[in-house]
């Protein structure tokens, strides 16, 4: 934490890094990943001197967003379940084709 971080700050940090290390992170990792959720909420809050345009501008800060952005949303069933349906359906060729001409050739 940066000197001169508020309590609140530090309490914040250090429930973020305990929390990390819970779900199986490093102890560096952790704390990397608290001091900078701590950081860009202090930008936020114009507690910083320095703050990047996102940390300022973004709609939502982290703990509400909730992953929105963590990854790009599901994208159907696996080659594997694909390649699995096909070889029920005896379709010729399946062990050559890729997951979009298998998901094709199973009429999806």
């Amino acid at each position: 934490m940066p000197r001169g971080a508020s309590p609140k700050r530090e309490r914040q940090f250090e429930h973020i890094k305990e929390s990390a290390e819970k779900r199986g992170a490093s102890m560096g990792r952790a704390q990397e990943m608290a001091a900078r959720t701590v950081n860009k909420e202090r930008a936020r809050a114009g507690e910083s001197t320095t703050a990047s345009r996102t940390s300022v501008r973004d709609p939502k800060s982290a703990p509400q967003r909730g992953g929105q952005r963590s990854h790009t949303g599901a994208q159907g069933p696996t080659k594997d379940q694909l390649y699995a349906e096909a070889k029920k359906r005896n379709v010729e060729g399946r062990s050559t084709m890729t997951k979009q001409q298998l998901a094709r050739a199973l009429g999806r």
